[in-house]
């Protein structure tokens, strides 16, 4: 897991939220919008392994997969 991905996943945390919409994921980028771009790639990426859930209007939430990489995280 990179950087970025790793940024992501701790988001949820760092904003108290089960929910997080991809504007508030960009975050994990700052303000550099190629950071921006990779958290874009990263969200995607965590989707398809199983780490995030679409929730549907360009919302996420952890799955338990993901919640169990965010602790490891911390």
């Amino acid at each position: 897991m990179n950087e970025i991905q790793k940024r992501v996943l701790g988001s949820f945390a760092y904003w108290g939220k089960e929910k997080l919409d991809l504007h508030e994921l960009f975050e994990a980028g700052g303000n550099d919008p190629e950071q921006r771009t990779a958290v874009f790639y990263a969200v995607e990426q965590l989707v398809t392994d199983g780490l995030l859930l679409e929730e549907g209007n360009d919302f996420y939430s952890l799955s338990e997969k993901g919640r169990e990489a965010a602790s490891l995280q911390n």
